[in-house]
Protein backbone atom coordinates (compact mmCIF):
# COMPACT_ATOMS: atom_id res chain seq x y z
CA UNK A 1 0.00 0.00 0.00
CA UNK A 2 1.41 3.36 -1.05
CA UNK A 3 0.45 6.67 0.54
CA UNK A 4 1.00 10.27 -0.61
CA UNK A 5 -0.58 13.64 0.15
CA UNK A 6 -2.24 15.44 -2.74
CA UNK A 7 -3.68 18.91 -3.12
CA UNK A 8 -6.05 20.45 -5.66
CA UNK A 9 -6.39 24.13 -6.54
CA UNK A 10 -9.70 23.89 -8.40
CA UNK A 11 -12.34 21.62 -9.90
CA UNK A 12 -10.42 21.33 -13.18
CA UNK A 13 -7.48 19.79 -11.35
CA UNK A 14 -9.81 17.28 -9.70
CA UNK A 15 -11.17 16.30 -13.12
CA UNK A 16 -7.64 15.85 -14.48
CA UNK A 17 -6.61 13.79 -11.45
CA UNK A 18 -9.62 11.45 -11.68
CA UNK A 19 -9.07 10.97 -15.42
CA UNK A 20 -5.44 9.99 -14.81
CA UNK A 21 -6.03 7.48 -12.03
CA UNK A 22 -9.12 6.02 -13.68
CA UNK A 23 -6.78 4.53 -16.31
CA UNK A 24 -4.61 2.86 -13.63
CA UNK A 25 -5.21 -0.72 -12.57
CA UNK A 26 -5.25 -0.15 -8.80
CA UNK A 27 -7.66 0.78 -6.02
CA UNK A 28 -7.40 4.38 -4.81
CA UNK A 29 -8.80 5.84 -1.58
CA UNK A 30 -8.73 9.58 -0.96
CA UNK A 31 -9.70 11.51 2.11
CA UNK A 32 -8.98 13.23 5.34
CA UNK A 33 -9.72 11.94 8.82
CA UNK A 34 -12.88 9.83 8.90
CA UNK A 35 -14.02 10.83 5.40
CA UNK A 36 -12.61 8.46 2.78
CA UNK A 37 -13.91 8.11 -0.80
CA UNK A 38 -13.06 6.14 -3.92
CA UNK A 39 -10.63 8.46 -5.69
CA UNK A 40 -11.84 7.25 -9.10
CA UNK A 41 -15.27 8.76 -8.35
CA UNK A 42 -15.36 12.41 -9.38
CA UNK A 43 -18.49 12.98 -7.28
CA UNK A 44 -16.82 11.42 -4.25
CA UNK A 45 -13.72 13.57 -4.63
CA UNK A 46 -15.81 16.71 -5.17
CA UNK A 47 -17.61 15.99 -1.87
CA UNK A 48 -14.33 16.32 0.04
CA UNK A 49 -12.95 19.56 1.42
CA UNK A 50 -10.02 20.07 -0.95
CA UNK A 51 -8.85 23.35 0.60
CA UNK A 52 -6.07 21.40 2.32
CA UNK A 53 -3.98 18.34 1.56
CA UNK A 54 -5.73 14.98 1.22
CA UNK A 55 -4.27 11.53 1.84
CA UNK A 56 -4.22 9.24 -1.21
CA UNK A 57 -3.71 5.52 -0.61
CA UNK A 58 -3.37 3.02 -3.41
CA UNK A 59 -2.56 -0.67 -3.64
CA UNK A 60 0.08 -0.79 -6.34
CA UNK A 61 3.87 -0.92 -6.35
CA UNK A 62 3.95 0.56 -9.87
CA UNK A 63 6.23 3.62 -9.70
CA UNK A 64 4.64 4.97 -12.91
CA UNK A 65 1.50 5.87 -10.94
CA UNK A 66 3.42 8.28 -8.74
CA UNK A 67 5.00 9.85 -11.81
CA UNK A 68 1.58 10.35 -13.42
CA UNK A 69 0.17 12.17 -10.37
CA UNK A 70 3.36 14.06 -9.45
CA UNK A 71 1.81 17.46 -10.23
CA UNK A 72 -0.83 16.88 -7.51
CA UNK A 73 1.52 15.63 -4.78
CA UNK A 74 2.33 18.15 -2.08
Amino acid sequence: MQQVNVRFRDVEQIRQFVNIIDKCDANFDLGSGQRIVDAKSILGVMALDFSGPLCLKYDSEDSAIKEKIMSFIC
